[in-house]
């Protein structure tokens, strides 16, 4: 009896297995990710919007393979209550944009933004405008280092005749190993017709991905914001420097 035929069959047929098994899934058109967690302190561009205290935020992302992202995110808010509005305790962000390669390492995100504070009566606040803001953005991201401009395209979270507004920010990201990664950054506010109100912010952040969508973080934030303006009820400084930790799922 031949047994050659019978072993190259088998060989063949387990090889053909193997490589069916090692092919790649085509990559799907697109991909559609939540995310919810906890935060000790809302903090943006430096200053609290959230009084000092915890909050839940969450989102979802849509991105196409061709670079064309939609997303939408939320938080509990405080701040508009604080500037004297009866109504105004939810931001909702709503998002679009492109993402595509300039060339090896470079690339470029371009989009438009709208915050939007569900309800908020902060237009009735003598001397203040609607608090919800529109901004255009762009960025540059070469290795771990990304500069991203935005500027708003009417008022500023409700400053009023603050049209053209801007923000110019500059982070890096560097992995550590082991799902660690730390993140430094800085940035600059301005705000149209209002300089009082100009600052810069800066933050440093650490970090840890446990896998199966579970990260989580801490950071050391501030800014050289104008402490006798930027402040909540009792006079606290809403820019002072501190530590924010939060917790985050993915899926």
């Amino acid at each position: 009896m031949n047994l050659k035929k019978p072993a190259l069959f088998a060989a063949a047929f387990f090889a053909c297995v193997a490589s069916i098994a090692q092919t790649k899934a085509p990559e799907p058109d697109y991909t559609l990710a939540y995310n919810i967690g906890v935060i000790s302190d809302y903090r943006y561009r430096g200053i609290s919007q959230t009084r000092f205290r915890p909050t839940v935020q969450g989102g979802v992302d849509f991105t196409h393979k061709s670079g064309f992202y939609l997303g939408a995110w939320a938080s509990g808010i405080q701040w508009i209550k604080d500037a004297g509005a009866t109504e105004g305790s939810v931001e909702l962000d709503l998002y679009g944009g492109y993402k595509g390669e300039v060339f090896k390492d470079l690339t470029y995100d371009v989009g438009l933004l709208h915050y939007g504070y569900l309800g908020n009566t902060l237009a009735a606040v003598p001397g203040a405008a609607n608090a919800d803001t529109d901004e255009i953005y762009g960025a540059l991201t070469y290795g771990p280092f990304t500069v991203k401009y935005s500027r708003s395209l009417g008022n500023l979270f409700g400053f009023a005749n603050s049209s053209a507004s801007q923000y110019l920010d500059l982070s890096a990201s560097f992995d550590l190993g082991g799902g660690w990664t730390i993140t430094p950054h800085v940035g600059r506010q301005r705000v149209k017709s209002s300089g009082n109100f100009n600052y810069s912010d800066y933050s440093l952040t650490l970090g840890k991905d446990f896998g199966n969508g579970v990260s989580a973080s801490i950071a050391a934030v501030g800014s050289n914001a104008d402490s006798r303006i930027y402040v909540v009820p009792g006079g606290d400084f809403s820019g002072k420097s501190a530590l924010v930790a939060g917790v985050k799922y993915s899926f």
